[in-house]
């Protein structure tokens, strides 16, 4: 259970980094930059949690999550100059955070709902885009799972990978594989420039054109 609580800080700091970030990019106020933090970090959880009936959900139980999302959110604010001088920061913590997410996702329906292989999935993959889903219609984009980007399937495939994984070897292996498999995934793409085809209409054209 400590293992699993350390996952959860993880990503609670990665996709509040992430989140952070965006904020700032867009010129937010330390108010907005910091819930645009909380929303990425505790968004999914929150989300999933209704979902299963776990109310009131973890992240209002539990303000150790609140407060190591805002400590995260004021630090990004302090060394933001510093932290963008590392190259693709915020898609390596939203990458982690993808991860990280979906496994604690995934493992919560588990706990609940072990004979309902979907559902599992499902809590999995809404955990891990909720927050990143949230972030990026707040800050006025269009959230990476609709894009052609490799993230939504990432977080599927972790998720069923923790699900085969679960009975064959532990729990907490299981977590460390559907991590592993998520973050790398989307990582991949990232390097590689995979993604889906983009059904490219008229007015499509023109753009590229213009």
């Amino acid at each position: 259970m400590i293992l699993i609580e350390l996952f959860v800080y993880l990503g609670i700091v990665a996709a509040g980094i992430s989140g952070a970030l965006i904020g700032i990019k867009k010129q937010l106020d330390l108010f907005g930059v910091v819930f645009l933090c909380v929303t990425t970090s505790l968004g999914g959880g929150l989300i999933r949690d209704v979902l299963l009936g776990n109310i009131p959900p973890v992240a209002f139980v539990k303000p150790s999550y609140f407060l190591v999302s805002l400590i995260a959110g004021l630090l990004t604010w302090i060394f933001y100059k510093s932290m963008m001088r590392l190259k693709h920061v915020i898609l390596i913590s939203d990458a982690i955070g993808l991860g990280v997410f979906t496994a604690v996702g995934a493992n919560t329906a588990m706990l609940y709902y072990e004979d309902y292989a979907f559902l599992v999935v499902a809590m999995g993959l809404i955990t891990g885009i909720g927050g990143g889903v949230l972030r990026d219609v707040f800050s006025k984009e269009i959230p990476y799972v609709f894009r052609k980007e490799i993230y939504a399937i990432a977080s599927i495939l972790g998720a069923v990978c923790f699900l085969i994984t679960y009975e064959i070897f532990s729990p907490i292996i299981a977590l460390y594989l559907c991590l592993f498999i998520t973050f790398s995934l989307r990582i991949l793409s990232i390097i590689y420039n995979v993604h889906f085809p983009v059904y490219q209409t008229e007015v499509s054209n023109r753009k590229l054109d213009a």
